[in-house]
């Protein structure tokens, strides 16, 4: 699997949005990086990280469902871990309404939303692209 820098956002959102997830904030959001696996021409998998020094928010991650259960969201997932470390960061968070139990086998734990950092908080997937039902969830890394 070869990860690389996603350069058009639009083929992002259509794979998002594809499965369900938000992409309203994307276009404008000048913090976040996407990095994406394709096959062939396709796009088949994305993840999203937004750096604030220390802290990370991951998010973003998707996976089409004829790529699934071939590694390829842990994979980005680890992916974007190592970017995340190669730039100072300490701890990622993430929001979830149904990846919850996946994140947990990555090492993710959940926490109360009134712990994040305000440099979280003030995310527009923070403050108001997830539902209020979303989990909060940190992971501190390595090093």
């Amino acid at each position: 699997m070869i990860i690389t820098a996603i350069k058009n956002i639009s083929e992002a959102e259509a794979l998002l949005g594809g499965c369900s997830l938000p992409t309203s904030d994307l276009q404008e959001n000048r913090r976040i990086q996407l990095f994406g696996i394709h096959k062939d021409t396709d796009l088949v998998a994305c993840i999203g990280v937004e750096l604030y020094g220390t802290s990370a928010l991951l998010r973003s991650l998707a996976v089409s469902p004829d790529s699934r259960r071939e590694g390829t969201g842990r994979a980005l997932s680890e992916f974007a871990e190592k970017y995340c470390m190669q730039n100072g960061v300490k701890e990622i968070y993430l929001l979830t309404e149904t990846a919850e139990n996946y994140f947990e086998k990555l090492g993710y734990s959940i926490q109360e939303k009134e712990t994040a950092p305000s440099c979280i908080k003030g995310t527009t997937q923070f403050s108001g692209v997830c539902p209020a039902s979303s989990r909060f969830m940190k992971k501190i890394l390595p090093g």
